[in-house]
């Protein structure tokens, strides 16, 4: 028996969502042990997707496999025993062959950034201190991403994919200039290693006039090669909705929808 869990977390404490050799401290290792111990047995869990050390997740969907329906509140288990930076909002008994990963049909990615210092908002929102920003231009630039389709140039490891095409279907920036915080906010079907991350340093680029809106299209286009491949900072980023055609999540815990309050 299949089941996914819809859960959140804040991804500060973490070295990312996947597990990998000698990277301790990773999301998927926690549910895994979490899980394993509550249920008994070894269980192997899989993600919809990879994020990055202090990448946060507002909604974030894994699949596990049972031999049995559990016999106890599972969800209420889980909650009792992961950390607090982590909750499980969730859980569905879904068909054998479906996926988390593959049958996820748009992923939306929000990215929160202040220019101003602030003590609450700051593990979540990407500080840039006192940029002066040229807003049209970033939004500009942000439609030339919503007309591209191939972002092997904004791709941190083009080599990993059989192809770098993308279907973006919304890009936009949200500014409030009174408050100094800004929003970009991305879906696409697919999203590659640091697209996003990549995307929003580079449009601060164009923002500052740094790089001209010339520049960033011959870019996005392969037309002109990027030297570096700079990513924005981690904890600005966060993974903030999953769609599958045969499910609908409950998007009622957000930690996003108090963030973009003033950036809609």
């Amino acid at each position: 028996m299949r089941y996914f869990l819809h859960l959140g977390f804040d991804g500060g404490n973490y070295r990312g969502w996947q597990k990998q050799k000698n990277t301790p401290n990773t999301l998927q290792e926690l549910m895994e042990q979490t899980l394993s111990q509550i249920l008994k047995k070894t269980v192997t869990v899989y993600g919809c997707g990879r994020t990055d050390a202090g990448v946060h997740a507002s909604q974030y969907v894994i699949h596990f496999d049972l031999d049995e329906t559990p016999k106890f509140d599972l969800k209420f288990r889980l909650n009792k025993n992961l950390p607090n930076d982590i909750a499980v909002f969730e859980i569905f008994k879904v068909e054998d062959e479906q996926h988390c990963r593959y049958d996820a049909v748009a992923r939306t990615y929000d990215y929160f950034i202040h220019l101003k210092k602030d003590p609450i908002i700051g593990r979540y929102s990407s500080f840039y201190e006192d940029l002066v920003l040229n807003y049209q231009q970033m939004r500009k630039a942000a439609t030339l991403i919503l007309e591209n389709k191939d972002f092997q140039a904004f791709c941190k490891k083009p080599d990993l994919y059989p192809n770098t095409l993308c279907s973006i279907t919304k890009c936009e920036l949200f500014v409030n200039e009174e408050q100094g915080r800004l929003r970009f906010t991305i879906t696409s079907n697919r999203f590659l290693r640091g697209m996003v991350r990549i995307c929003v340093f580079y449009l601060l680029k164009v923002g500052t006039g740094e790089m001209t809106l010339e520049v960033f299209q011959q870019i996005l286009k392969q037309e002109k090669e990027l030297k570096q491949k700079d990513p924005a900072l981690p904890n600005g980023l966060f993974l903030s909705r999953v769609e599958y055609p045969f499910l609908k999540l409950n998007n009622a815990h957000h930690l996003v929808g108090m963030l973009k309050t003033g950036l809609e």
